[in-house]
């Protein structure tokens, strides 16, 4: 029996692994897509599934939280670099000198995070290939008007053009998760919206966490002077904008 099968997986950590090769293949292919020829880092590769289809890539690194995994990677893979840390917690900005892809089967319990965590060091990482809870990864890849677009999707949204790629059934894992999962792509846009982010964040959080409302009930306390408080825009409900549209509200505002 090979070693990892005795390993027992961590539920808090969220570890549910892939099995099925053809899903494998498929995430490896997006991977050759959207990464190209960039430095690839993968989060969470666990008993390295993913991990023995790109470990003959010239610049390869893994991030492993959990030691169990990273040891028996560094026994698999000697020459593989492993970094054994929280990805939540890494400096993303010293992984690799150049430019590079985040990749992975993403913990789900975390993957709201993740994606924030790759949007703070946006101009280090253009392109991020992984798989989510379905429904989150939905979110992310969301339109203006639909129910699932909300904070997720526009603050993804600013910076990166993103792209659902296709779904992966429960049965692709071992153990098999709750959940439907989906296989999503980031590639960080080539134009930025002249924003400022933390005030976006600020009004895009207010706006959907008071969804059923209008803009013009939710942004009360930012809204500065009757002028202002006329606009047509604020009798829209959040999920009526988009990225660009939240960009001209901030900018009205500021």
């Amino acid at each position: 029996m090979a070693r990892h099968q005795n390993i027992k997986l961590n539920k808090g950590l969220g570890q549910h692994f892939l099995k099925d090769e053809i899903v494998l293949h498929k995430i490896y292919d997006a991977i050759k897509e959207y990464a190209v020829d960039l430095p690839i880092l993968e989060v969470g590769p666990g008993g390295g599934s993913l991990t023995k289809l790109l470990e003959n890539k010239e610049q390869f690194k893994v991030v492993e939280f959990d030691n169990r995994w990273a040891n028996l990677l560094a026994e698999k893979y000697p020459k593989l670099e492993i970094i054994n840390q929280d990805f939540l917690e890494l400096d993303l900005e010293s992984v690799f000198e150049n430019n590079y892809a985040v990749v992975g089967n993403f913990p789900y319990n975390i993957s709201s995070q993740i994606v924030f965590h790759i949007i703070d060091h946006k101009d280090k990482v253009p392109v991020m290939v992984g798989m989510f809870q379905k429904e989150v990864a939905k979110r992310i890849c969301s339109n203006e008007g639909t129910k699932d677009n909300g904070i997720l999707s526009i603050l993804t949204q600013l910076y990166y053009d993103t792209e659902y790629l296709f779904d992966v059934p429960r049965e692709a894992f071992n153990p098999p998760p709750k959940v439907v999962s989906g296989v999503m792509a980031m590639k960080r846009k080539t134009d930025n919206f002249e924003v400022d982010f933390i005030l976006l964040k600020k009004v895009v959080k207010m706006a959907f966490n008071q969804r059923r409302k209008t803009l013009r009930n939710s942004l009360k306390p930012l809204i500065k002077n009757d002028e202002i408080k006329e606009l047509e825009i604020l009798n829209l409900r959040p999920e009526q904008l988009g990225v660009a549209g939240f960009v001209n509200l901030v900018n009205i505002l500021m």
